[in-house]
């Protein structure tokens, strides 16, 4: 299904729509709910999500509900402080921690466990909230030490957990290492160096742990590529793995696992947009059988990004094109959309256990709003 492309008003007023989709949802106390009626989501916030919803509320330039995001986010990580010194202290003496003993991947709106189980280890939302938060901080002139002691939580756990398998993006595959989740990590430990109010022998811990995360992610992360053209390296969704993940467009922009228009970049975005691209709208993965694998607004957002940090404006253009005409008459955005389903036999499984597709979705919003910003950001 091909999808008519917004003019540039209607680009413009989508966009705008966005903004006030995502200030009208966030919940008093900060976080962004994930989408407010879908029923699988409906009362809880992901660290994922909201670091990237944030992100594109600061560059919008909403700087007070960035900041209530981080405020909420800094709130319950330092809730649970003494639960990450314990986790700490267990992996510093190669005492087994599991799973279960893990930080939440998401949490209710006033910042407590959620009371149903879950795909419950993830450490990239941990990760993009510090890559997230030292952002914001600089973009508009905010002290860090605002957020400072739960900085130095979130950093203490990634250096402790950060390189461990766990649930991908996707809240799957527990047993893997995931590349886009190590990518996460690294540039969260990193933005919390970068911060500057971490003390210097936790620094330097950070420093050393994104090191070894790096290493983890341009070695087992890297496939050699199909057999037709073995050195057409790029990375692949897991450590060991030589398939391929939207997510993986983040370990270029934003979080700069390997460098925009380096060869391992170049042939992970052109594996992307060979196997998962279909005209604008990004498939998650080739498997992917939830809700019959439709295509995401938001990784055809994140794909858009990095196209126009290699150059390719129109790219850029044409993807985010694509995802605003996902929206829906009063301007919503989905989770996905079934133009060009992968599995379509699955779809009604999913209808029956979940009911409609959530919309609209917060992280769908915020993409659109950095895609939009880096596209009027960008002089070319």
């Amino acid at each position: 299904m091909t999808r008519p492309r917004p003019g540039v008003a209607a680009r413009a007023e989508l966009a705008a729509r966005s903004h006030a989709v995502i200030a009208a949802l966030q919940h008093p106390g900060g976080a962004y709910p994930a989408s407010p009626t879908f029923s699988a989501y409906r009362g809880y916030a992901w660290l994922r999500d909201g670091s990237f919803v944030a992100e594109g509320m600061s560059r919008w330039g909403d700087v007070a509900s960035a900041d209530a995001f981080h405020d909420w986010a800094a709130r319950l990580l330092t809730d649970r402080a003494d639960r990450v010194a314990a986790i700490v202290a267990d992996a510093a003496v190669g005492r087994e921690v599991p799973a279960s003993a893990m930080l939440p991947t998401r949490f209710t709106l006033d910042g407590a466990d959620g009371s149903e189980p879950w795909w419950d280890f993830q450490t990239d939302g941990y990760g993009m909230w510090l890559w997230a938060v030292e952002a914001h901080a600089r973009r508009h002139d905010v002290p860090l030490e605002r957020w400072a002691p739960a900085v130095a939580v979130a950093t203490d756990y990634l250096v402790a957990v950060g390189d461990r398998p766990c649930y991908d993006w996707w809240e799957e595959h527990v047993e893997h290492v995931h590349t886009s989740t190590l990518a996460a990590v690294r540039a969260g430990l990193l933005a919390a160096v970068a911060g500057g109010t971490l003390d210097p022998e936790r620094a330097t811990r950070a420093r050393e742990a994104a090191l070894r995360v790096e290493s983890s992610g341009l070695t087992g992360g890297v496939t050699r590529g199909r057999a037709a053209d073995p050195t057409a390296a790029h990375l692949a969704k897991w450590v060991g793995s030589d398939a391929v993940d939207a997510s993986l467009a983040s370990c270029v922009v934003p979080f700069g696992l390997v460098p925009v228009g380096s060869p391992l970049a170049t042939a992970t975005l052109e594996a992307i947009g060979r196997d998962l691209d279909v005209d604008g709208g990004v498939h998650r993965f080739a498997a992917d059988v939830f809700y019959g694998g439709g295509q995401w607004p938001l990784l055809s957002c994140l794909l858009g990004w990095n196209l126009l940090a290699a150059g390719d404006r129109q790219g850029a253009e044409r993807h985010l094109d694509w995802a605003l005409a996902t929206a829906t008459a009063e301007g919503d955005l989905p989770e996905q959309v079934p133009d060009h389903l992968l599995h379509p036999e699955h779809r009604d499984e999913w209808l029956r256990r979940w009911g409609p597709v959530a919309t609209p979705l917060l992280w769908s919003h915020g993409m659109v709003l950095i895609l939009t910003t880096a596209l009027s950001e960008d002089p070319r």
